[in-house]
């Protein structure tokens, strides 16, 4: 069995508490997540996600960035 890697997106509000939607797609790679984002971030802050970080297999990979 192959076990894929697992790259997703929290998203945080203004007071930095995790939200639970919008609901970040699942990626098999990071550079697949950030395209992603680059192309979804201004959807993602008018649906009030102010914040993001990457997290890989349940653990955070990025900083948290700011959407602005």
């Amino acid at each position: 069995m192959v076990v894929r890697p697992q790259w997703e997106w929290r998203f945080e509000d203004a007071s930095g508490r995790a939200l639970d939607r919008p609901v970040s797609p699942v990626f098999t790679t990071q550079f697949d997540a950030e395209q992603w984002l680059g192309e979804h971030w201004r959807s993602l802050a008018e649906q009030g996600v102010h914040a993001v970080a990457l997290v890989h297999d349940g653990e955070q990979a990025t900083a948290t960035l700011v959407l602005s």
